[in-house]
């Protein structure tokens, strides 16, 4: 086998999800062994989509998706499916092999070192952290030593010695890899190009060279071809002006206005179709609940995870309007535990004041119901049935008339996230609480939620892993969990 041999070829590919729902029109791209790339687009493009076609489980409805024989793949997802959950971890790992795979504890240790986690093989999956899972979701890939390494943002839920480790891997890691990510800090580290799936045209254009090259290069490509439709376009309308004078004229000059039009015709069809820019959400406010005054939630104790014990500790925080609290720690010391009592109510060492509205924004979207549609999910949290408030505050979060009626089950993990701010704003909660908002989100879309965060007059608190963001947001007063 060669060096450099095409290991995957999309081939003029068209495919569509369900009626009136297309993802690729007539795609194509290659990829060469031991390349690294990063797949891009705006949420509910169909990146995820791809990674379904290269493994099988999609196939074209027009085109040829071409694999190389006995190519082995592995994919590490966004999230652990339900069904998981019950397992332990030797039964988790052994699921993604189909014969039997004796011996397995040492693969494990290796690939649990590899991503930087401990645990007991008997441990059940649903007692870990997010990021403990997203960390074992990675090993799950590894351990099957795979040709091509397929990663669906495996930096969600990572805090910052995560992500750290696994750029280092992936620096290090001599095979084939298609990455997912909307972190252009991580993407920059180790990739060599960049898939860019259009989410207006249906198209994969491939760049080479790191994220920032291929940015800087869309960048100055969409400044030459506005440039010369400037040019054009007014060469148009002169043109334009020309025949119409000529046309009045009457007799031959007729004739040298029909000619003008013709001209007209071919210079607009040389115009160039832009590559669109991916929308951004609109910037948006979060309206507070109105009339609450005074204390808002008070923590009086915790408990924190360290070294697999639950430890009790005490603090004294009071959080009235415009008070915003950062949690803070690595993964697996319990802060979307913290989170999740506080929002219910059962927390022993937090009360949040009688009569204050919460909204809970869950790094797994479990304060959705996936069965229901956006429209009923957002009409479930208004106090003030108004349909053309719903629709407006959806359509500044691109959720659009085609997919409103969509069941949020069938959504894209970045979609529900637009689905979830929606919610807040509708809801005009009095206490904010946030699990990790920037997963799976575009990051065109960061500063937007950031300013909107950032400006909120009621109480919050927010656990993020990404310090660009939560630079952002104005933070009062931080609770470290590790210290």
């Amino acid at each position: 086998m060669s060096k450099g041999e095409v290991i995957i070829k999309f081939d003029a590919v068209t495919f569509e999800h369900g009626h009136n729902h297309p993802i690729l029109n007539e795609a194509s791209f290659s990829l060469r062994e031991n390349s690294k790339f990063a797949l891009m687009g705006q949420n509910g493009a169909g990146k995820s989509t791809i990674f379904g076609l290269i493994t099988g489980l999609y196939a074209p409805d027009e085109g040829s998706v071409s694999i190389r024989p006995k190519l082995s793949i592995a994919t590490a997802k966004q999230v652990i499916s339900r069904d998981q959950l019950t397992m332990s971890v030797r039964e988790f790992f052994e699921s993604f092999f189909e014969e039997k795979v004796y011996a397995i504890d040492p693969r494990i240790d290796e690939v649990l070192e590899i991503v930087n986690l401990q645990a007991d093989h008997g441990q059940l999956i649903k007692t870990f952290s997010g990021g403990q899972q997203a960390r074992l979701l990675l090993a799950s890939a590894l351990i099957q030593n795979p040709d091509l390494l397929l990663l669906d943002e495996p930096t969600n839920n990572l805090d910052t010695a995560g992500i750290a480790h696994l750029k280092q891997f992936l620096v290090a890691y001599q095979k084939t890899c298609i990455v997912i990510s909307h972190d252009s800090d991580f993407l920059n580290a180790f990739t060599q190009g960049v898939l860019y799936l259009d989410v207006f045209t249906r198209k994969i254009e491939q760049y080479v060279g790191d994220y920032f090259d291929v940015v800087k290069e869309i960048t100055n490509r969409i400044e030459r071809e506005n440039a010369k439709n400037a040019q054009l376009a007014k060469k148009i309308q002169e043109n334009k002006d020309k025949a119409n004078f000529f046309a009045q004229k009457g007799g031959k000059m007729r004739n040298v206005a029909m000619k003008m039009r013709k001209k007209v015709e071919e210079m607009e069809e040389s115009q160039v179709d832009v590559r669109k820019e991916d929308n951004s959400i609109r910037p948006f406010k979060i309206p507070v609940q109105p009339d609450i005054t005074g204390e808002i939630v008070r923590i009086t104790s915790y408990s924190i995870v360290r070294e697999r014990k639950v430890v009790s500790k005490k603090t004294e925080i009071v959080l009235k309007k415009r008070d915003h609290l950062l949690l803070a720690g690595p993964n697996g010391i319990g802060k979307s535990t913290l989170l999740e009592s506080i929002a219910s109510g059962k927390a022993k060492g937090s009360k949040i004041a009688d009569g204050v509205s919460v909204g809970y924004y869950r790094q797994d979207f479990s304060t959705l119901t996936f069965e229901d549609t956006v429209y009923e999910s957002l009409l479930a949290v208004m106090k003030e049935k108004d349909e053309q408030v719903l629709r407006s505050v959806a359509a500044g979060f691109l959720i659009s008339a085609d997919f409103i009626g969509t069941k949020i089950g069938s959504l894209s993990e970045g979609q529900k996230g637009l689905v979830a701010f929606a919610r807040l704003v509708l809801q005009k909660p009095g206490l904010l609480i946030l699990d990790e908002p920037t997963n799976h989100i575009n990051f065109r879309h960061l500063p937007v939620i950031a300013s909107a965060l950032d400006a909120y007059e009621g109480a919050m608190i927010l656990v993020s892993h990404v310090p660009d963001f939560v630079h952002q947001i104005r933070i009062s007063e931080i609770l470290d969990l590790e210290k």
